[in-house]
């Protein structure tokens, strides 16, 4: 208690000390707080970006797909059963929050002066059309079901822009079998999320135009989409679709099977995942800079207070007590970098949030704006780990005081 009060009395009195002293102790609390900042800003945006960008692929796809075993690896998909039955048992699966059955049917969107191969997803009543109405610029969405044909067709701004479309214009489809079908649409919406692979490859209409199209049978569909309570469960409840529906048959002799997300997309969900050696690198380098700066702050104070340190022995003080006054006055110079620094990376995190201040090309980075996220757990982590470590980086410098003798140091200028 004793150290502490003495060390919190230099701390206090660093102003109007010695220059040295000042600039030491300024520098360290500096360093320590730009450090913590730089962390703290960069795992704020790593994970911003990570969940941005997975979110996006989601609304694009569905966290486990239910699928016949010939479609996996396949462009086009075979039919499957998807009755009430099985959509009961996977909606009863404790993770599950939605069954939606889906049927998808390549063709070719036609103008007057422009065509492109596209890809166009029929959905139902059942189906989260939120992530499409979330990003829709133009138009609106449409109220799909699966027993009538809207005319109506959702696209991509890519898609109008190479088409020369907008909203409430005709656009024809045509799909290709054994003989040629068209299909006349009305643009009713228009939908960007920056995903360049997606936006200029999928298109939405009602199920049933689609369902239609491919021939099947009533309750033959391409699959069923899952989405789940809980993503941090996807490995885990995907066991449970797999033992619930893989390698049975359904009525016309086919295997189920299913996939998750990341096996449907395993490319994206590897390059999100090595983003987190990113931050450990910047984790590592930003411990370094902070150790490195407060330790040289620290041999500074301790060498420009050696005349104190020599009265102090001088005194009777044992140089543990030394020792522990200036681990003391360090933590007391942590502990403000740190406050620092949290005020310095939430104000960049909340300006970015709020007014998306520096930007990005989305053709290279799917968004527009640097997207940010605070996970307060990493916020903890962050703070706890720096003030521990730092901490105990200062063990080795205060040790400097064992060799300082009092007959030297009251005499040391």
């Amino acid at each position: 208690m004793f150290t502490f009060f003495v060390a919190k009395r230099l701390y206090s009195q660093s102003g109007s000390s010695g220059r040295a002293s000042r600039l030491a102790t300024g520098i360290a609390t500096v360093g320590v707080a730009i450090g913590l900042a730089v962390m703290l800003v960069s795992v704020a945006i790593v994970q911003g970006f990570q969940k941005e960008v997975q979110d996006k692929v989601l609304g694009f796809g569905a966290h486990i797909k239910v699928l016949n075993y010939k479609s996996l690896g396949q462009q086009e998909f075979s039919p499957i059963v998807i009755d009430d039955s099985i959509t009961s048992r996977l909606a009863a699966i404790p993770n599950v929050a939605s069954v939606a059955r889906f049927c998808i049917k390549p063709g070719m969107l036609k103008t007057d002066t422009n065509f492109r191969g596209i890809a166009i997803q029929g959905i139902g009543q059942d189906y989260d059309q939120s992530f499409i109405s979330n990003h829709l610029i133009k138009g609106e969405m449409p109220e799909f079901t699966d027993s009538v044909s809207s005319g109506k067709l959702v696209i991509s701004q890519a898609m109008a822009r190479e088409m020369q479309v907008d909203v409430g214009q005709t656009i024809y489809a045509y799909f290709f079998e054994q003989a040629v079908r068209a299909r006349k649409f009305t643009v009713a919406g228009i939908y960007q999320t920056n995903l360049t692979d997606f936006d200029k490859n999928f298109a939405y209409t009602d199920l049933n135009t689609i369902h239609r199209l491919l021939g099947w049978d009533s309750q033959q569909y391409a699959g069923a989409e899952l989405r789940l309570k809980d993503f941090d469960r996807l490995d885990e409840t995907l066991l449970e679709v797999v033992n619930e529906v893989n390698k049975k048959q359904d009525a016309y002799g086919e295997y189920y099977s299913s996939m998750s997300i990341r096996m449907e997309h395993p490319q994206i969900f590897a390059w999100l995942g090595l983003l987190d050696m990113d931050i450990a690198v910047i984790l590592i380098l930003m411990i370094c800079v902070s150790i490195f700066t407060a330790v040289s702050g620290l041999l500074i104070i301790i060498l420009e207070r050696t005349n104190f340190i020599g009265i102090m022995k001088a005194l009777g003080a044992r140089n543990k007590q030394v020792r522990h006054l200036f681990l003391n006055y360090a933590l007391l110079i942590i502990v403000r970098g740190i406050v620092l620094g949290n005020l310095l990376a939430f104000a960049l995190i909340f300006l970015q949030k709020q007014f998306g201040l520096v930007t990005l090309d989305p053709e290279v980075y799917y968004v527009e704006a640097v997207p940010v996220m605070i996970n307060w757990w990493w916020v903890l982590a962050i703070d706890l780990g720096t003030l521990v470590l730092c901490g105990l980086a200062m063990i080795v410098p205060s040790l400097v005081v064992s060799n300082i003798t009092p007959a030297k140091s009251i005499r040391f200028e």
